[in-house]
């Protein structure tokens, strides 16, 4: 954690916080500051017992709910069987902090970031297998929940609109960075004639990943929470199975070449970690031994939730592409605001297996 960041009167928050939370509150800290800035908030009695979300510049997309939205799809899944850290305060004085904001209980456990192994003490077969079977069962319990309970909270996303939604995304994007990406583009197209016609609405995260998951246990891990409830909609929960299964590696799965982005951005720093991306997956754990297949990932939440898996090459490409997508427009912020970025060769390799799962290449 850092210090809190010089925009706001610090004393003003704690104070603020203090009478609205009915307790002494002792401080505030950076936990991270990108699309919201987190602050780890202490009390008396635990440090830290809160943690506070406020909004930044990049989370004004339409793609992302307001922060009244995020409060009440928390206060709703509070009762029902999926974790979530417990939705305290919202606050929409601007005054305090610059922007409304929600504090939210502190939970203890750990998620997994994009491509880092698990917990040193997760990593036996056992453990893989649970953290594979608690993330499927827990997305599973979500895209069973009565949808209706959340539709004056969560914006109706049809499957068409979405996949608009993200094509007209990477495409101003683009229009900014100046970058050609010929083959997410060829993805794209293909993505449009694909697309299902007909799909089951559920509740969706829109970001269901290890990284937004909470893990915690000594030996044998649990799901104490998951996170981050901005990108939640009403829509098709396949959508959200293929970006899951994008981080599952299975045996036999290929490497795409790296010898076009080798040419195209030299053979430095950034190539050298697709290559350990390309032979260790996304995920390293999930191709290690006990982490089931995508298979049986699929046969688990299709028998949980009674929804079929079918057309499963267009919602794993579609994944890759959106993940694609997201990466191309941090890239356009940071050209925006003057800094340094290294994600092209990350986006352009992304792209490749969009385009190899769109192929049949990664056969479910």
């Amino acid at each position: 954690m850092t210090d809190p960041a010089p925009e706001f009167e610090t004393a003003t928050l704690v104070s603020a916080l203090s009478d609205a939370l009915g307790e002494a509150v002792t401080g505030t800290a950076v936990i991270h500051d990108g699309l919201n800035l987190s602050l780890a908030v202490s009390t008396e009695a635990a440090d830290p017992a809160y943690v506070l979300r406020r909004p930044n510049e990049m989370r004004q997309a339409e793609s992302f709910n307001d922060i009244t939205q995020e409060y009440a799809v928390m206060e709703r899944l509070r009762e029902s069987p999926v974790p979530v850290p417990d939705p305290v305060l919202y606050c929409e004085d601007e005054s305090i902090i610059g922007d409304p904001f929600l504090v939210m209980e502190h939970v203890d456990g750990e998620v997994v970031p994009l491509g880092a192994d698990l917990p040193e003490r997760f990593r036996n077969p056992q453990a893989r297998a649970d953290v594979a079977t608690l993330s499927i069962d827990a997305l599973a319990d979500l895209h069973s929940l009565d949808a209706g309970e959340f539709a004056d909270v969560c914006e109706r996303r049809p499957l068409r609109d979405q996949l608009d939604d993200v094509v007209a995304q990477l495409d101003e994007a683009t229009s900014v960075t100046g970058r050609e990406s010929p083959v997410l583009w060829e993805v794209a197209e293909w993505l449009r004639s694909n697309v299902p016609t007909d799909s089951a609405t559920t509740v969706v995260h829109g970001d269901f990943r290890p990284g937004n998951v909470c893990f915690a246990g000594a030996d044998r891990p649990e799901i104490v929470a998951v996170l981050d409830w901005e990108t939640a909609f009403l829509g098709d929960p396949l959508t959200e199975l293929g970006y899951l299964l994008l981080r599952w590696r299975d045996d036999g799965d290929p490497t795409p070449s790296l010898d076009e982005l080798e040419a195209r951005y030299g053979d430095g720093a950034a190539i050298e970690e697709l290559r350990v991306t390309n032979e260790r997956g996304l995920a390293p754990y999930t191709n290690r031994p006990g982490s089931p297949s995508r298979r049986a990932l699929v046969d688990r939440y299709e028998a949980a939730t009674g929804i079929d898996f079918e057309h499963d090459r267009f919602y794993r490409a579609f994944a890759a592409f959106i993940l694609a997508t997201v990466w191309e427009d941090i890239h356009r912020h940071r050209v925006e605001a003057g800094e340094a970025s290294e994600s092209g060769p990350h986006i352009d390799h992304m792209g490749l297996i969009a385009r190899s799962i769109a192929d049949g290449e990664f056969p479910l």
